[in-house]
């Protein structure tokens, strides 16, 4: 039977999805898994969006930790600009397979063009052979330049460590500032690990993405680069073994479908600033749709059309958004510095503690002790100056 849900209710089932509830995960390999991966960016107006979105879920943890799991332990690898967990690399090494089956326009390209290029293709392996090397350190020997209309156009090296990147050829295995180290795919994962067969691999990404979303739409769980052919029937087993509900939401308009036990928790909400990148809100239609949120990332508009800044974080409180802020962090002085503050609609001045406190912590973590606001919401002055 279908399930009815409030909106109310699938947005908190949103919210548990992803991590933002009081139950907070156990640490930073923990809250990978549960999310499934999470996004790397490197604009970092306050902070780098994979910190930010680590303290979300976590609170203050220890930046240098990520370092440590990442490149010294290795329970978590890079991958497409996402961080995944490494016990999740057998699902991966049946995406790194897909790449080379060239199952899409850029994958077919892709794999061509470094066909095209074996001779650049095997001596940048023989280079990496001899140890890990930043791309800069690599020669471009591409006897056919990489065609492309935006940034990619002729720059070889990074494509063909791209392209080697996602057949599992090469590996990212760490990072000098912004800049990748590269190194042999079979020198950094462990080895023995192969990939899932393609209904396993379907199962799995299935399960875990509909973890992480909480409540979906089936388009919405079948888009992603790693959901693999026969992804459906997954999702349609999930539902006859009982751990997936089919449900509709008041309001709203087609079916969706729900982790069955998230649905056997009661929620209970806490308050968080988020990243712009941040994937509750990543998706405009869903924002809107389950928590009246209209979010649009600005970064790329152009500043005199922009609406609410250029990096501007969200504020969560229990189930709903009560505030926007547009934020940099001026190192030089030990400031965080907000530029404008939106109160969202319906918000109270009440909510001006909530934003005060959050904006405190997040300054606290970052290591700036001086909080100036430029531009805030009538009323709140005195209780964020507090």
């Amino acid at each position: 039977m279908t399930l009815q849900l409030s909106r109310e209710r699938a947005a908190q089932l949103a919210i548990m999805g992803q991590l933002l509830d009081a139950e907070r995960p156990d640490g930073i390999v923990d809250t990978v898994r549960g999310l499934g991966r999470v996004q790397i960016d490197p604009t970092a107006v306050v902070a780098r969006t994979e910190h930010l979105v680590l303290y979300s879920r976590l609170g203050a943890f220890d930046r240098a930790e990520l370092e440590r799991v990442m490149w010294k332990e290795r329970k978590l690898f890079e991958y497409f600009a996402f961080i995944c967990p490494m016990a999740d690399l057998a699902i991966y090494r049946h995406t790194m397979a897909r790449v080379r089956r060239k199952q899409n326009y850029w994958r077919n390209y892709l794999v061509r063009w470094m066909e095209e290029n074996d001779g650049f293709r095997r001596r940048v392996l023989r280079q990496l052979a001899r140890g890990p090397l930043p791309s800069r350190e690599i020669a471009d020997a591409a006897s056919v330049s990489y065609v492309s209309t935006g940034w990619n156009k002729d720059k070889n090296v990074s494509r063909m460590l791209e392209g080697l990147l996602s057949t599992g050829e090469v590996a990212i295995v760490g990072r000098d500032g912004q800049e990748r180290i590269w190194a042999l795919g079979r020198d950094w994962y462990p080895r023995g690990v192969r990939a899932v067969s393609e209904s396993r691999a379907a199962r799995e990404v299935m399960s875990r993405r509909l973890a992480a979303f909480g409540i979906a739409r089936a388009k919405e769980l079948g888009s992603s680069f790693d959901v693999p052919s026969g992804w459906e029937k997954a999702l349609a087993d999930l539902v006859r073994e009982g751990k997936a509900r089919e449900a509709t939401v008041e309001g709203l308009r087609g079916s969706f479908y729900v982790s069955t036990p998230l649905l056997e928790r009661r929620f209970r909400g806490r308050s968080s600033v988020l990243s712009p990148f941040d994937r509750l809100i990543h998706d405009r239609v869903r924002s809107r749709e389950f928590f009246d949120f209209d979010y649009k990332l600005e970064i790329y508009v152009p500043p005199p059309k922009r609406r609410w800044g250029y990096y501007v974080l969200p504020v969560l409180y229990g189930d709903r958004f009560v505030a926007r802020f547009d934020a940099r962090r001026e190192p030089q002085t030990g400031t965080l510095r907000v530029l404008a503050l939106h109160a969202e609609r319906g918000t109270t001045a009440a909510a001006a503690e909530v934003v005060s406190r959050e904006v405190r912590r997040l300054g606290r973590w970052l290591g700036l002790r001086n909080i100036v606001y430029d531009k805030v919401p009538r009323g709140w002055r005195r209780a964020l100056d507090a």
